[in-house]
């Protein structure tokens, strides 16, 4: 464990997650000498199992690419800053309906390959101490070194804020029930790339019974994320809230108009092993294997990564925080990522971006920039800033855009995504270097 030293001239990122693996790859294009601060294979988090840069250790996707919703707007603004993660993304996709969902394994291994093919230099080293003298990015990702999230704090001079997240099984493709599952798209979105599981009611209501009285791994969970929250926490705010939610039997006429539908999402190309969508989950890894199999397509379950719960940390960016994503007590220092209060992957990657054009900037004399509030981006920025004595981590959402005036609901969507497509379009032009 150390402190960064300062050498030669050039920009730190610490912690390679995609945030910071984006920052890299933006640096590079310009010329930016980079130094790529990654913990492992020194110290991992409970989380991270390989050694590679951008490992997606929750679900695999990405979200969706439509352009009526605000993960697909937020795409293309990306895609009109010349977003690197997401052209790898696209190329190790796996059908996952109108979504982009990745293999998670070639991805982290095609984004290693591409930021260190770049030239960046990628140190193995935990960092515990930030030289504020030294233009630096912080990507450590929101379940970073506790000495690390020590460090942000004495600079910030806040403490940091922590919640809980959780992500959800892993099975193998063989262990599911063919003569009890179909595959098909909820709402008919997309084509049928989901592999559905359904119940009758008699075998929900056993479900849930056995879902809501499992044993959890953690007894007391405070700050649970409601973006992302365990599949037994939304159980107990009703018998049909999972029925609202993951388990939601729309689209499904079909199949017979089941009563709850489990979801089950490609994780690799092969399609050898399936996500169980929406089901992040606290329980005992015992009890996962006891009450999923009570789903009739899984009797047979075979789990070969169990859901887990771990702590995300972020920084109560309203107080410490500049839209620019500059620490107001440190103007050389980026915080970016799920540590700056953005929540998702593609927000992360974004933020990672916004900060890599920022320090460059810097580092040639020009003042930063933050886009336009009309766009997904910019809106984002203004949100996890603005004044809020309860902030809580923020995903793309098209309820965060100046509203739209004199134009009918059912093109509101639409018109949102072309209202952000010329605005970042002209920003980009006038602004991006």
């Amino acid at each position: 464990m150390s402190k960064i030293i300062d050498e030669p001239k050039g920009i730190d990122i610490i912690g390679g997650g995609l945030a910071g693996a984006e920052a890299a790859l933006q640096l590079r294009k310009r010329g930016v000498q980079v130094r790529l601060f990654e913990a492992k294979p020194l110290w991992r988090s409970p989380v991270h199992k390989n050694n590679g840069l951008a490992e997606i250790v929750c679900s695999n996707s990405l979200k969706s690419m439509i352009s009526t919703t605000a993960s697909g707007t937020l795409k293309n603004e990306l895609d009109i800053l010349d977003c690197e993660l997401l052209k790898i993304a696209r190329e190790v996709s796996v059908p996952a309906g109108s979504a982009l969902a990745v293999d998670r394994d070639a991805f982290s291994a095609r984004v290693t390959h591409a930021v260190i093919s770049s030239g960046a230099e990628i140190v193995n080293e935990v960092v515990t101490e930030i030289d504020t003298d030294r233009l630096t990015l912080v990507c450590a990702g929101p379940v970073c070194h506790d000495g690390l999230a020590r460090a942000l704090s004495e600079i910030s001079g806040e403490r940091s804020l922590s919640f809980y997240d959780a992500a959800a099984p892993i099975i193998t493709a063989d262990c599911v029930d063919m003569n009890r599952a179909f595959f098909g798209a909820r709402y008919g979105k997309g084509g049928d790339d989901y592999l559905n599981c359904p119940m009758s009611k008699d075998e929900y209501m056993a479900f849930y019974d056995a879902l809501c009285n499992a044993e959890r791994a953690i007894d007391e969970i405070g700050g649970v994320f409601e973006g992302c929250m365990p599949v037994e926490v939304m159980a107990r705010r009703g018998v049909d809230a999972l029925r609202y939610g993951p388990l939601r039997p729309v689209g499904f006429r079909e199949a017979g108009k089941p009563y709850a539908v489990l979801q089950l999402r490609r994780e690799n190309t092969l399609s050898t092993l399936y996500n169980m969508v929406g089901f992040q989950t606290n329980l005992k890894f015992g009890e996962q294997k006891r009450v999923f199999s009570m789903i009739p397509a899984l009797s047979n379950i075979e789990i070969v990564r169990y859901g887990v719960m771990h702590r995300n940390t972020f920084i109560n960016a309203p107080q410490v925080l500049n839209a620019d994503l500059r620490l107001k007590n440190a103007q050389k220092v980026f915080v970016v990522g799920q540590l700056c209060g953005v929540e998702g992957y593609v927000e992360s990657i974004a933020t990672g971006l916004l900060a890599a054009i920022n320090a460059y900037r810097l580092s040639v004399g020009k003042a930063t920039v933050v886009p336009p509030k009309e766009t997904v981006l910019g809106a984002l920025c203004e949100y996890i800033t603005m004044p809020n004595k309860d902030f809580q981590p923020m995903n793309a959402n098209f309820g965060i855009l100046p509203p739209l005036c004199d134009v009918k609901k059912s093109e509101r969507k639409l018109a949102y995504y072309e209202r952000s497509d010329r605005a970042m379009r002209q920003w980009s032009d006038g602004e991006r270097p």
